[in-house]
């Protein structure tokens, strides 16, 4: 399409609106009235053979980002001179930085936020995708496949749960047969092994709780599940053992380039002069990109809410075939849309790696709870992790069909994550077309938690090339890829049990009762190498606070072991960050 059949779309679509082309990319500016507007324009300027990018400088009228900023203001950073600096803190940026420690670097990572994995990379089903609905010549293809091959070792280095026990999608009509046995051919071209259509006799051997109306489904066996936020806090600590620095609520508020060179980084915490910058800045990473005068890309955020069950009824998506591999282990379901005409678009977009969502989907979570969604909303606000009573019943409308029996009394919570869609609905993994001493990971969408292994592998290539021209690099003969996990008292057997009790008494006293949580396991956690003493990260590190009674029980005892532990008062605790307050005040007049 030419750059005049682009502008022309775009100023018909909304007055005011206009296009232009600049170093490379297709430029939107103007204002509208609805955010769809907006991401309709985006998705009409892309021309992947052409430009290099679309940058999206469309505003909605009376909008204005809300963005949760550290309270912290010191100059700890001041004149820091790291070799790598790695911005963000989710899954790609520790990922990177673990995969740097291999080498005798500085590394820093600053995440903004009180903990990392507190984006997209906490707020996801932990999917390790097959990858089957990508577009063979996409980056996110290239890295799903190398990052799913590379998960099974992963997870043993870093002591983190991973079960790949396979993917299913329903099929509801004999018909559907059809674009299965398609997407089966496609598989072959993509490099996916042991992808097959299965009767629904030889489903229910994986499936025994599957609905009637289904006939069979597409079976893929290397899809996986994995603990999303345990995985990127087990990298950032195995980073930190390796030599790498981390600073939590550590916010990027400038960048000064000149020459396409970046020669300083201003932080809350002091200006940082880095040889190299690696930016996995998440929602924010096309801001970065911005400052740093490297931008091609836009990110507009596209908002998912997932539902937790009680673990009651994680059975309902657990195979039982007793001479199968994948037997007695659960794996995800995702069911497409009943409507035959939507059911059909769903497969086609499917076939050409179009599809902007899997799919509402039920997932067997490697703790035993069963998880349902995501869906998938445009929204013009980047920190929107809000969940909506209409968007929670709609998604559960449409799994109870599938997941027979399930009552709105077995849902224990619920969380909304923000994914950083580009309008290429690609990753954008690069060396810095601009700016010479800038790597980008932005766009880091699902299946992002899949290609992280091997983005970070690419990554740290990248940084190792750049700063050989003017350093010998050596490899770091200290690097050990293996982190050891403190002992949890739920997987031990009673003879364990004992004997870790009679070494540390700590370990017999239970905080948390529904997921068998003990107060040594607590102090474990705030004596770790990332140490992050409020509610939530002990939550996120161990799951008090993530069974039945969600915290009821056991919140008011870890806040009393945290005050303890830091030598701070109760009212000092927090929930997450700075301004998530737990205890104001005395009240009847006892004592905090």
């Amino acid at each position: 399409m030419s750059f005049q059949s682009i502008r022309r779309q775009i100023e018909t679509l909304s007055p005011g609106l206009t296009a232009s082309e600049e170093r490379g990319c297709i430029v939107l500016r103007g204002e509208v009235d609805d955010w769809q507007l907006a991401v309709r324009a985006g998705e009409l300027a892309v021309d992947k053979k052409r430009y290099l990018g679309v940058i999206n400088h469309i505003t909605l009228k009376g909008f204005t980002q809300h963005r949760e900023k550290p309270t912290i203001q010191d100059t700890e950073l001041a004149g820091a001179t790291p070799d790598v600096l790695i911005i963000g803190g989710g899954i790609t940026g520790c990922a990177a930085a673990r995969e740097l420690t291999q080498y005798n670097l500085d590394i820093l990572l600053v995440e903004s936020k009180s903990d990392v994995a507190c984006g997209a990379s906490g707020a996801n089903g932990g999917v390790v995708h097959v990858g089957i609905n990508f577009s063979k010549k996409s980056q996110k293809h290239h890295y799903n496949q190398r990052g799913n091959r590379m998960y099974a070792n992963l997870s043993k280095q870093l002591n983190v749960p991973f079960e790949q026990k396979g993917q299913t999608m329903l099929c509801l009509k004999s018909w559907e047969k059809i674009p299965v046995w398609l997407l089966k051919h496609k598989s072959i071209k993509m490099g996916i092994p042991g992808v097959q259509y299965l009767s629904r006799e030889a489903l229910l051997k994986h499936e025994p709780h599957i609905p009637d109306f289904v006939i069979g489904g597409m079976y893929m066996p290397i899809g996986g599940i994995t603990n999303p936020y345990e995985l990127t806090i087990a990298m950032a600590e195995n980073a930190i053992q390796n030599g790498a620095n981390i600073m939590l609520n550590t916010m990027v508020t400038d960048i000064t380039e000149k020459d396409g060179h970046i020669e300083s980084v201003l932080t809350n915490r002091g200006r940082i002069f880095p040889k190299l910058v690696i930016n996995a800045a998440g929602i924010y990473a096309d801001e970065i990109a911005e400052m740093a005068g490297d931008r091609t890309f836009t990110i507009h955020p596209r908002r998912g809410t997932d539902i937790i069950t009680d673990k009651k009824v994680g059975y309902m998506v657990e195979s039982s075939m007793g001479i199968s591999p994948f037997a007695i282990m659960p794996h995800q379901l995702t069911v497409v849309p009943k409507n035959p005409v939507k059911r059909f678009r769903y497969y086609m977009k499917s076939l050409l790696g179009k599809n902007h969502t899997k799919g509402v989907g039920l997932i067997h979570s490697v703790h035993g709870n069963m998880l349902i969604g995501p869906n998938a909303v445009e929204t013009p606000d980047r920190e929107d992790t809000a969940t909506y009573r209409e968007e929670v019943a709609s998604i559960l409308e449409v799994q109870k069909q599938v997941a027979v029996g399930l009552s709105n009394a077995d849902i224990i919570a619920y969380f909304t994550g923000v994914r950083a869609a580009t309008y290429e609905e690609d990753f954008v993994v690069r060396k810095g077309i601009f700016t010479d001493n800038i790597i980008e990971a932005a766009g880091i969408q699902s299946p992002g938690l899949t290609a992280a292994p091997a983005i970070a592998e690419d990554v740290a290539k990248w940084a190792v090339d750049y700063l050989s021209q003017s350093t010998v690099i050596e490899r770091n003969a200290h690097y050990n890829p293996n982190r050891q996990n403190p002992p949890k008292m739920s997987n031990l057997d009673d003879t364990a049990r004992h004997a870790l009790i009679k070494e540390n008494p700590d370990y017999g006293i239970i905080i948390c009762r529904c997921e068998e949580i003990s107060k040594g396991e607590i102090l474990d956690a705030l004596n770790s190498e990332l140490c992050v003493p409020t509610l939530d990260g002990i939550k996120r590190r161990l799951r008090p606070g993530m069974g039945r009674c969600q915290g009821g029980f056991c919140a008011p005892l870890i806040t009393q072991i945290i005050a303890q532990h830091q030598n701070v008062s109760l009212s000092d605790v927090r929930k997450r960050s700075q301004d998530a307050v737990i205890l104001y005040h005395t009240t009847k007049g006892g004592r905090l």
